[in-house]
């Protein structure tokens, strides 16, 4: 079996991914990498290489270390983090995906690299957003992001790379914690209600974006990721979709579990992020070329995740 690196291991989708892909693989066949010197236990059992993805000669050791084909380069700055030092943003987003990308010219069968929403911008449809739309994002992720699809669909065309893409919603799971996005909110929210906590949320309530649970944004990387080559049509970054809701959505499902949970909604420099994205996506393309079905809407991701943490934390 062709042998995996996850580059970003430790994040909100390196540690699902990597749990899951070691369920199905094998451990032994799954290597984790982040900047840590030593793994979380989160990522569970399995080899484990420190690597700053900036390191070109570090990751192309662990390349032959290891005879990895196939690779997940997940390792980004986000939304939010990447406005406090959009040049550092710029330089290990756009510098980072590049040398994964020569990779795949000579060593690497396969690559996974992720996209996002913050492609799109104020001039994009505000409701299901086509596969090809205008994209004018005024985020440094969402510029960064933009530029990695076209220099993804330039190594296909170009060199052949197989290189597959989504473009994700905001994410939301129980296994870690988000890491610096305009969505993290919509994680944030659930660690107070159940801790009979109080929230000020950062976005205003009536603010609609697409979201999505991660165990089906797992689920559609590695559909994505298994899909015979000629099922996959787009080669910049397919739509993705699952649910869209607002910060009074997600309260008031929530409320159904805890009912005296109090939120404040006080707005910040995410507001003017989330204001630029779309409120709903059309992922048609992704459901006819390889198949993708979302699992989870608003309840059935409410009920999961507090299924899930409830019995982790402490009740103030």
């Amino acid at each position: 079996m062709d042998k995996i690196l996850i580059i970003g291991a430790c994040g909100q989708l390196g540690t699902e991914l990597t749990l899951k892909l070691r369920a199905m693989k094998g451990r032994d066949s799954v290597v984790a990498t982040d900047l840590q010197n030593e793994p979380p236990k989160i990522v569970g059992d399995g080899p484990y290489e420190p690597l700053n993805i900036l390191d070109s000669d570090r990751f192309h050791e662990i390349l032959s270390t290891h005879d990895i084909k196939e690779v997940y380069h997940l390792a980004a700055i986000l939304s939010a983090k990447g406005e406090d030092n959009p040049k550092f943003a710029w330089k290990l987003n756009m510098e980072s995906l590049l040398t994964v990308l020569e990779a795949g010219r000579n060593k690497v069968k396969k690559i996974y690299w992720p996209s996002s929403i913050a492609v799109f911008g104020k001039d994009t449809p505000k409701e299901n957003v086509p596969q090809k739309t205008i994209m004018n994002p005024d985020t440094v992720y969402g510029i960064s992001k933009l530029a990695g699809e076209r220099w993804c669909e330039y190594y296909f065309q170009k060199y052949g790379v197989d290189v597959r893409s989504l473009r994700y919603p905001g994410l939301i799971g129980y296994k870690a914690m988000p890491g610096g996005g305009t969505t993290d909110y919509a994680v944030h929210v659930f660690h107070k209600a159940i801790a009979r906590e109080s929230y000020e949320c950062f976005i205003e309530e009536g603010t609609v974006l697409p979201m999505m649970y991660m165990e089906d944004a797992v689920r559609a990387t590695i559909e994505l990721m298994e899909a015979p080559i000629d099922q996959v049509k787009v080669r910049s970054s397919y739509n993705l979709a699952a649910m869209s809701f607002s910060p009074m959505s997600i309260t008031t499902e929530i409320r159904k579990h805890y009912p005296d949970f109090k939120i404040t909604f006080v707005p910040d420099y995410r507001q003017k992020i989330a204001n630029s994205w779309p409120a709903s996506i059309d992922d048609s393309e992704a459901r006819a070329d390889w198949g993708w079905r979302h699992e989870y809407g608003l309840p059935e991701l409410v009920e999961t995740m507090i299924g899930h943490l409830k019995d982790t934390i402490v009740v103030s």
